[in-house]
C-alpha cells in the first residue's frame, strides 16, 4: 500500500464510534483529543488516527484552533439559538410543501409511536428517534439538495438534542402530542397550521436548551403545548 493511504472503511468506522461517544456524552464537551488518544484507544495506525480527527473538525464534531490539539465541540447558548433557527427556516417550508401535497411519511409515525413507547416505559432516551421523525419529513420532499442541507445540520442538531433530553427539561409526552399535531395538519392539508406548531415545538426546544447551557430562557420556553390542549375551534 502506498504511503500515507489509509482503509476507508476503518476511518469511517472510528468517525462513527467517536462521533456516537459525543453524542452520548462519553466524550464530554471540551475533552482534547489527540492522534495518540484515537491511535492508543483503537490500536490503530496514527494515520488513521489523524484522517479521523480530520472529518470530524469537518463535520464539526471536533474544533482546533491553528496548531492546536482538537477539542469536542461546546455548543453556547446562541450557537444553540442559530442551530435551531436553522432548522425551523428549512424544515417549516418543507411542511408546507407537504402539506399542499397531504403527504404524511409512514416513517414520522413509526418514529413517533416509537418515543411514545419509550415514554410509556418512563424512558426520556429519545433523541434517535426523534432526529429520525423530523429527518423523514424533509426526506419525503424528494429533494436530494434539500436531504443534504438538513443532514449537514444532524449532528449539531443531535447533539443539541441530547443535551437538553439529557437533562430530562422537556417531556416526551410534549414531543409525541406535538409530532402527532404536526401530522394531522399535513394530512388536512394546513401549511400555514403546520408551520406554526412546528414554529411552536422547536422554539420552546431551544430556549430550554439555551437556559440549560447557561443562557437566559426566552419567554418560548414557557408557553403551554398547544397540541395538548387539543386543537382550537
Amino acid at each position: 500500500m502506498a504511503r500515507g493511504i489509509v482503509v476507508t472503511s476503518l476511518v469511517d468506522a472510528l468517525v462513527e464510534d467517536l462521533r456516537n461517544q459525543v453524542v452520548s456524552g462519553v466524550l464530554a464537551p471540551g475533552t482534547p483529543l489527540t492522534e495518540l488518544d484515537v491511535a492508543t484507544r483503537y490500536e490503530v495506525a496514527r494515520a488513521s488516527a489523524r484522517a479521523a480527527i480530520e472529518r470530524l473538525t469537518a463535520e464539526k464534531v471536533l474544533v482546533r484552533n491553528t496548531h492546536k490539539t482538537a477539542r469536542v465541540v461546546h455548543l453556547g447558548p446562541e450557537d444553540v439559538r442559530d442551530i435551531y433557527r436553522t432548522r425551523t427556516y428549512l424544515e417549516s417550508e418543507v411542511l408546507r410543501r407537504l402539506a399542499a401535497l397531504r403527504r404524511v411519511p409512514a416513517a414520522a409515525r413509526e418514529a413517533n409511536a416509537e418515543i411514545a413507547a419509550l415514554w410509556a416505559q418512563g424512558s426520556y432516551a429519545v433523541v434517535e428517534p426523534d432526529m429520525r421523525f423530523h429527518t423523514s419529513l424533509i426526506d419525503e420532499l424528494g429533494s436530494e439538495r434539500t436531504s443534504a442541507m438538513y443532514h449537514s445540520l444532524a449532528f449539531e442538531v443531535k447533539l443539541c438534542m441530547a443535551q437538553l433530553q439529557g437533562r430530562q427539561q422537556l417531556s416526551p409526552e410534549i414531543i409525541v402530542a406535538e409530532h402527532a399535531r404536526l401530522l394531522e395538519l399535513i394530512a388536512a392539508g394546513d401549511a400555514t397550521g403546520a408551520a406554526a406548531m412546528l414554529d411552536e415545538h422547536l422554539a420552546r426546544a431551544r430556549e430550554l436548551l439555551a437556559a440549560s447551557l447557561g443562557g437566559e430562557a426566552g419567554p418560548e420556553a414557557f408557553v403551554p403545548s398547544s397540541a395538548l390542549r387539543g386543537p382550537t375551534p
